[in-house]
């Protein structure tokens, strides 16, 4: 009887026949290391978990996303010691501070990594306890924190130094690692220049700090992507609310300026930030107002009436209306479309003196006698076009007549591109409108070329094509941002209020968030295990240092409770909470429920309150609390009544009156820095000049 259980490995190519004990035996070898095999993952990942997690590699574009590394599925001050136990422990900081990194790869060919850190900020060993930031957008009654929680992500100037660091720094490709531990700055939240800077509190009030991209130093890592990074992670450890202070520029254009104009939010809108709080009283139904009015102010009216001393605005209106194809009526189309067309031209990448250096760019397989063929030939296609932008298909095919080799032709045309070829430089872009690549040839033996910048017409077709640099367009999108918005002094008609809704624009600095992370993602009853999410405050007895005129609620904590806890639980649990989250609740002890003062201890949770209600707990402090100031904002009576309307500080520079002490902004009074030092309001100068004199 012939035994031939598994045929497709009886024969192999000479014919030869295996037997069945012989395959039988390949059976149960293949089996026992598979079995070896899951044996060792098992050890790798259980055995050595602690040790492992430390040397974790995340990926950048999933890192907090659900299930990289865990589902978060607690309130903040929860999930970020989730996410901590994953990170490795960095040692040798000073002033108590502790910090974890993680590496995490951008690009897997060539292996680029970029390493996180956070940092805790233990509110003992901060120099200043009260957070500006939150004063500032308007959160100054918050309480202070314990803790704050740094998420710095350093640039290749700011990284940490180390000996020999597993984690890498923007820019560095990391092929080897050792065991040795990364040392940090002592320094490190507070240098200047990282890549991402932002911090959160432990109640899940956060600020975003700094945001670096290409142009803020960034060598691979786009300002996009950093956001979409620092979202994912507001996102998945379920803060509450995140603001910024948007200050960025544009070369040296306010970006939240062109980008209102554009698209009618700052660059941060992208990603769900809202108006916060604006200086100077700015609120936000004028904030609204003065964007839609730039927006929509009508790009004729603009051309024939703007004051423009070399009168150029009618032309490069003219000239990106015929490139976009379409008629463009407002000032929101033109900037928009022109922000559009700026995020398709890529930089102008650094001019290479010798095109041999094509041979050391990447790995070459063919001689450079060929290389150097290859290019000459192409070169001479291009000369061929009269200095035109021409598609890399054409210049591929008139090149194949000598070049037989199309895998030669491919790897220089990929290649070649703003490299010095004798007097020339071979430009390679991709078409704004039709999105192809195409070469062009510039002659850099005449200073002043005559080829770049001008309108080509075809002949036959009657279509003006356009090709500009991203130097060009800059260059167009500042002019118009100079004599349109910054520098219009037009009294006529709607130009007239161009001026005012400009500042209203640039006086709106702080956005906000609201991640809604406090809200439970689901609400869950019943037996059996399940739970109770309850949102529970806290409100305490009048005591001492609760009689500030300032006296709210804190925010909302979320507690979860089994579905059978008991009232003494639901209160054992919110001591636990608060006393974690609040520097001045360190003693808090809780004594009753405000919406059941009539409950007894004992009493079950279920059927008493459903779950995801919101509660109110009254308690007390068992001791006293520590001097200084208990919110966030401090405790200073400051009086703030300036002429604009502001009656908070709203982080701009101001100037108080010696005579009545009340706060008014220096640009709203006109008071420079540099001016006298006593300074009197006008309220107490006409009291001042009423008032008869003694005798």
């Amino acid at each position: 009887m012939d035994y031939r259980p598994f045929s497709l490995y009886n024969y192999d190519s000479h014919g030869w026949a295996f037997t069945w004990w012989a395959q039988l035996h390949i059976q149960r070898l293949i089996g026992i290391l598979g079995w070896a095999t899951n044996m060792h993952m098992n050890v790798g990942t259980g055995g050595c978990k602690k040790r492992k997690r430390g040397d974790r590699v995340f990926t950048f574009k999933t890192f907090c996303d659900p299930g990289h590394p865990i589902d978060f599925d607690g309130p903040f001050r929860q999930n970020i010691w989730a996410l901590l136990e994953f990170g490795r422990t960095e040692r040798g900081l000073i002033n108590g501070m502790q910090c974890w990194s993680f590496r995490l790869e951008v690009h897997h060919h060539p292996t680029v990594h970029v390493s996180l850190f956070i940092v805790e900020e233990p509110i003992e060993t901060s120099i200043n306890r009260h957070c500006g930031h939150c004063r500032c957008v308007g959160w100054g009654h918050h309480m202070i924190c314990n803790r704050r929680f740094h998420f710095v992500l350093p640039s290749k100037e700011t990284a940490p130094a180390a000996t020999s660091s597993k984690v890498c720094s923007d820019g560095v490709n990391c092929h080897e690692a050792t065991e040795s531990t990364a040392t940090m700055k002592p320094n490190l939240v507070d240098v200047q220049g990282h890549l991402m800077h932002g911090v959160i509190h432990s109640n899940g009030f956060g600020h975003l700090l700094c945001v670096n991209g290409i142009e803020g130093g960034s060598e691979f890592i786009p300002g996009h992507l950093i956001m979409d990074f620092w979202d994912r992670i507001c996102t998945g450890l379920r803060v509450r609310k995140v603001s910024v202070t948007d200050i960025a520029k544009k070369k040296i254009m306010e970006l939240r300026l062109i980008h209102g104009v554009a698209y009618g939010e700052p660059w941060f809108g992208r990603w769900g930030y809202r108006f916060g709080r604006g200086s100077y009283g700015v609120t936000h139904q004028m904030y609204q107002k003065a964007i839609q009015m730039l927006r929509s102010a009508p790009l004729s009216l603009l051309t024939h009436h703007v004051t423009d001393p070399t009168r150029q605005i009618s032309a490069v209106v003219a000239r990106y209306q015929t490139m976009s194809g379409h008629s463009m009526q407002t000032l929101g189309h033109l900037f928009a479309y022109m922000l559009e067309l700026c995020s398709h031209i890529r930089l102008e990448s650094p001019i290479v003196a010798d095109h041999r250096g094509i041979m050391t760019e990447t790995a070459c397989r063919w001689s450079s006698k060929r290389v150097e063929m290859a290019i000459w030939v192409i070169v001479e296609a291009l000369r061929k076009t009269d200095f035109k932008w021409v598609s890399r298909q054409e210049v591929r095919d008139a090149a194949r007549m000598y070049i037989g080799d199309t895998g030669l032709l491919d790897f220089v045309l990929k290649s070649l591109g703003n490299h010095i070829v004798g007097n020339h430089i071979v430009r390679r872009a991709v078409n704004p409108v039709t999105k192809v690549l195409e070469y062009c040839l510039e002659d850099i033996s005449n200073p002043f070329p005559n080829h770049e910048g001008l309108w080509l017409t075809d002949s036959k077709t009657k279509v003006a094509r356009f090709h500009v640099t991203r130097v060009q367009l800059m260059k167009d999108m500042y002019y118009l941002y100079k004599y349109i918005l910054k520098d219009q002094r037009s009294t006529a008609g709607i130009l007239a209020a161009v001026p005012a809704a400009v500042r209203i624009v640039l006086d709106t600095k702080h956005f906000i968030k609201d991640y809604r992370g406090e809200l439970p993602r689901k609400i869950e009853v019943g037996w059996g295990g399940e739970t109770l999410n309850i949102l529970c405050t806290v409100s305490l007895r009048s005591e001492q240092e609760m009689e500030d005129e300032r006296k709210v609620f804190p925010p909302h904590e979320l507690v979860i409770l089994p579905a059978h806890a008991t009232i003494q639980e639901l209160k054992i649990e919110v001591e636990r909470s608060f006393r974690d989250v609040y520097w001045c609740l360190r003693s808090f002890v809780a004594q009753s429920i405000v919406e059941f003062d009539g409950s007894s201890d004992t009493d079950l949770i279920y059927g008493l309150i459903e779950s995801g209600s919101s509660l109110v707990i009254r308690g007390r402090n068992a001791e006293n609390v520590i001097s200084g100031g208990i919110y966030e904002g401090r405790n200073d009576n400051w009086t703030v009544d300036c002429l604009c309307g502001a009656k908070e500080d709203d982080g701009e520079r101001m100037i108080s009156c010696d005579i009545c002490e009340v706060w008014q902004h220096r640009r709203c009074v006109r008071a420079s820095d540099d001016g006298p030092q006593i300074f009197v309001c006008s309220q107490c100068e006409h009291n001042i000049f009423i008032t008869p004199p003694l005798l």
